[in-house]
């Protein structure tokens, strides 16, 4: 089992950049695979970015892709999401996830393990 906490949410103009942290923790976390996911008001929660915990393909909905960029520090079991050119539609409630296996996985149920979230609010 892995613990997850999140930071780095907050408020954003259009146009700029977040960098959102996960800090993870627990037994066997170089076996799990890790991922972004976001839900916002009124909508379900969805697949943002994902990365195997020791892999170095990672994974971006279409929504994101060019923009974001999911990252790791190994030694520190961190994971990171830099968003850049963020836009309105991009607000939601970030939160990260682990599961066990190497195999990137994009769909909540397949997760295990869930942080807090962290609020990502970004402005007109």
């Amino acid at each position: 089992q892995v613990q997850l906490v999140e930071s780095g949410g907050g408020l954003v103009q259009a146009g700029g950049s977040l960098r959102l942290s996960c800090a993870a923790s627990g037994r066997t976390v170089n076996d799990y695979t890790m991922g972004w996911f976001r839900q916002a008001p009124g909508k379900e929660r969805e697949f943002v970015a994902g990365i195997t915990w020791n892999g170095f393909t990672p994974d971006y909905s279409h929504a994101v892709k060019g923009r974001f960029t999911i990252s790791r520090a190994s030694a520190e079991n961190t994971l990171y999401l830099q968003m850049n050119s963020l836009k309105p539609e991009d607000t939601a409630v970030y939160s990260c996830a682990a599961r066990r296996g190497r195999v990137l996985a994009t769909y909540p149920s397949m997760y295990e393990n869930w942080g807090q979230g962290t609020q990502v609010t970004v402005s007109s």
